[in-house]
């Protein structure tokens, strides 16, 4: 029996331990779980620390982690900076560079413009060329300004975006995102020429924008339909190219003349589309395919090549064999040629319609090359890209590509639409699994934002909560949650604004609990750090409420950082009247209601939420307050506790009654307990109806006298002592619940009546005070020997309610006196 693997032999077989054929199938096994990116940003004061599990943390930045003030990039790094932010190169196809005609006069007056520092904006329709121009523009200015050229892409961005790209593309400046007033003095001192394609908006917001840069000389390129800026812009106009460009374009599309029939069709062509120069582009292309249709039926005539792997018979490549045949191919109708999408994709490869019908699910945004292959479903897809450039059908737009214009709805009116939303989830699913992969940075996930929000947006109406038994999220939460965290680190802050928009309606429609409170607590955040805290602390306080009734511990204290963050930049730390306010009692005993399953929030999703803070959502707001209550509370309990003992002791400690109150000390020497024959007790205790009897004060001989003898008449008189002390005066209960000294009597004497008055110490020795402030201590009132000389006196100690009294005897006296004495002290031990 194998000792480590013990048992397979038994059954006649052993294990093998031949390496696995593939030496890469290891890499591909299923591992761990992943740890989660995380990524520190400085954005202003703050320090923030994006977290995709428990939500982001943001503190006051320390002074050792803020950064070095931004310095500009060298040549170096702007050239790869800028060679990072250019549109993919198409794999394995080169594309033919097409020369624009008619555009030199307009191109020397656009550099002519931009060297005497004026705002140029470049309106022309979708097509004619603008973005090819820019090209040569910023080719001829390149050694105009200090900066450079900047090249910025205008679409789908905001004023606020165009300055942070810019300010990023002149200076290094990693995970860090400056303040408004900040981002606007460093932008000050950029000297570059800007230009921005795809412009769209103008007006006031433009006005700022070319404001906050008044060292630059901006060439704006825009559709006429876009608002113009109020100020000093000059406007060029870009018109469509006249009959003999477009032929030109023609015949270096083919590669020769045109043919009599082909020149009348050009002809016809530029009527139709006012010389736009992306239709003679996308005419050049109908004529290639053509001529290659053409060739490949001569081919397979002539040599039957590859005749049994050719297209499927309803393809368009299909085409008759023979020549006089294939000379009848006839030139596509004008409808055809004004519309051309259709039928140029019917004659591309699969991989490439496939990847249309994708970028047409994709509101025109076509997936980065590298997601074809996945997307697809075929390895080499990535090279459809080529074909679709090389057709006209997509077009460059920053660092990625889109359908050209017009060609998207050419090609929904063709059918391509039929399985959008099955393409948009496909795609949502890809970028979730992607977004969320350690391997891809946040750069790389910001250039595909379009593509990715777009997905987003697709497949967010048609969230449903899981049914039962699936376990997992929706498609769209998990892609908003992994591009959101994403977009964050890539300091892309509108495509994460938007993003998380998104994800926190499709939890709401999924009722997906965590996430809703996950995305309302980055919602805080992004507003905190956009100086917004009114819609923070709204958004926070919802998310501190989810993640509490759902027993979220690291994702409460998060936002009850977050909270307090809020509360001090607002001022609004609670006072000390507001903290202690006693809470109302139904907030103390009401048990925690659970969070509903699905939750309508007060505002909707877009771009126009809106959260107002509530009247009373101070006073029901938990948080700095409730725990700042009783913190504060509980101090002051125990400094009050504190005070009462301290003061308890110090009284005990500086009181000369307290030794009173030892029962050690208030006995004599050799005490008996006897009866007394009037209360018929032991001296332990009197009855309640008759005074205590008083202590007895005995008289002994002082000596034996001068005859030696003791007891003749010449022995010096006795001198009175005092018997035993009592343990306490006996008094009665006062109204404060103390007790009142009052003196006792001896037999057959009376003591002073009444509470009498404190005149200072006793007269008798030795005395100490008593416990508590009493009245005036009565003298020693003399008492009458007993009648009988022969029975010793007795000293009984009595206690009348928490006081006790003592008997003690003396020796015999014939001249005994009882006076009444105060409490005194003793150090004898009583016997019982």
């Amino acid at each position: 029996m194998d000792p480590i693997l013990p048992g397979t032999e038994d059954h006649g077989q052993a294990l093998s331990r031949r390496p696995p054929r593939d030496p890469l199938t290891a890499d591909f096994a299923p591992s761990g779980p992943v740890p989660a990116r995380t990524t520190r940003l400085v954005c202003g004061d703050f320090l923030l620390t994006v977290n995709p599990v428990d939500g982001s943390e943001i503190e006051p930045c320390p002074p050792h982690q803020r950064p070095d003030a931004p310095a500009k990039r060298t040549p170096a790094a702007r050239a790869e900076y800028e060679r990072a932010a250019l549109p993919p190169a198409p794999p394995g196809h080169r594309v033919p560079e097409n020369e624009l005609l008619e555009r030199q006069e307009i191109r020397e007056r656009l550099v002519r413009l931009l060297t005497h520092g004026r705002t140029v904006r470049l309106t022309g329709p979708g097509g004619s060329g603008r973005t090819a121009l820019l090209d040569l523009v910023a080719e001829d200015c390149a050694d105009l300004a200090p900066d450079g050229v900047v090249r910025l892409d205008g679409l789908h961005r905001t004023p606020d975006d165009l300055l942070r790209d810019l300010f990023h593309t002149v200076y290094d400046a990693p995970r860090h995102r400056l303040q408004p007033d900040e981002l606007r003095e460093t932008v000050k001192e950029i000297g570059a020429v800007v230009l921005i394609d795809d412009l769209e908006f103008g007006g006031a917001a433009l006005t700022e924008l070319l404001e906050a840069a008044p060292e630059c000389a901006f060439l704006l390129a825009a559709t006429p339909d876009t608002p113009a800026a109020a100020g000093d812009i000059e406007d060029v106009d870009l018109p469509g190219l006249d009959r003999a460009a477009g032929v030109e374009i023609l015949e270096r599309s083919v590669g020769r003349d045109l043919t009599e029939e082909e020149a009348v069709w050009a002809g016809d062509l530029w009527f139709e589309s006012e010389g736009l120069p992306l239709r003679f582009v996308q005419a050049g292309a109908l004529l290639r395919q053509r001529e290659q249709l053409r060739a490949s039926g001569g081919v397979v005539d002539e040599y039957g090549v590859f005749e049994d792997v050719r297209a499927p018979a309803d393809a368009v490549l299909d085409l008759p064999l023979e020549d006089e045949e294939a000379e009848e191919v006839p030139l596509p109708s004008l409808a055809e040629a004004a519309a051309p999408a259709p039928l140029l994709a019917s004659r591309l490869s699969t991989s490439a319609r496939a990847a249309l019908r994708i970028a047409v699910a994709l509101d025109g945004e076509l997936p980065h090359p590298a997601h074809l292959p996945a997307l697809v479903g075929d390895t080499h897809a990535d090279a459809a890209l080529g074909e679709l450039l090389g057709c006209g059908l997509v077009s460059p737009a920053g660092p990625r590509y889109r359908l050209a214009a017009g060609v998207r709805a050419q090609l929904e009116a063709a059918g391509y639409d039929e399985d959008a939303p099955a393409e948009a989830r496909t795609a949502a699913r890809h970028y979730a699994w992607w977004a969320a992969h350690p391997s891809v940075t946040p750069e790389r996930v910001c250039a595909e934002a379009a593509a990715v929000l777009t997905a987003l947006e697709t497949v967010l109406p048609g969230t449903e909560p899981a049914a039962e038994g699936e376990d997992g999220q929706t498609t769209a939460v998990r892609l908003a949650h992994a591009a959101g965290a994403a977009f964050a680190a890539g300091l892309h802050w509108t495509a994460w604004e938007q993003a998380l928009h998104a994800g926190s309606e499709a939890a709401r429609l999924a009722q997906d609990v965590p996430e809703r409170a996950y995305f309302h607590h980055e919602l805080g955040i992004l507003a905190l750090v956009d100086g917004q805290l009114d819609r923070a602390r709204s958004e926070l306080e919802v998310s501190h409420g989810m993640r509490t009734a759902l027993s979220d511990m690291r994702g409460t204290v998060a936002g009850r950082r977050a909270l307090a963050l809020v509360a001090d930049r607002s001022g609004d730390l609670p006072g000390l009247a507001a903290l202690m306010a006693e809470e109302p009692p139904a907030a103390r005993t009401a048990p925690l209601a659970p969070v509903p399953a699905a939750f309508t929030p007060a505002y909707g999703y877009g771009a126009e939420t809106v959260v107002a803070r509530q009247p009373g959502a101070a006073k029901e707001r938990g948080g700095v307050r409730a725990i700042a209550r009783r913190n504060l509370v509980a101090a002051g309990s125990g400094a009050l506790l504190v005070a009462v003992l301290g003061t308890v002791v110090t009284l005990g400690m500086t009181s000369d009654e307290g030794a009173g109150r030892s029962p050690a000390s208030n006995v004599g020497g050799n005490p008996t307990a006897t009866q007394d024959l009037d209360d018929g007790t032991l001296g332990a205790v009197p009855k309640r109806d008759e005074p205590a009897p008083a202590r007895a004060t005995t008289t002994r001989p002082a000596g034996p006298g001068p005859d030696g003898t003791p007891g003749t008449s010449d022995d010096p008189s006795p001198s009175a002592t005092t018997g035993s002390p009592s343990v306490d005066p006996t008094g009665t209960q006062g109204s404060g619940g103390g007790t009142s000294p009052e003196p006792t009597h001896g037999g057959g004497s009376s003591g002073p009546t009444g509470k009498p008055t404190k005149t200072g110490k006793p007269t008798t020795s030795p005395t100490e005070p008593t416990d508590e402030p009493t009245s005036q201590e009565p003298t020693d009132p003399e008492t009458t020997p007993p009648d009988d000389p022969t029975t010793p006196p007795t000293t009984s100690t009595s206690a009348s309610r928490p006081a006790d009294s003592a008997t003690a005897s003396a020796p015999a006296s014939t001249e005994a006196t009882e006076t009444q004495t105060p409490a005194s002290a003793s150090t004898e031990p009583p016997v019982i």
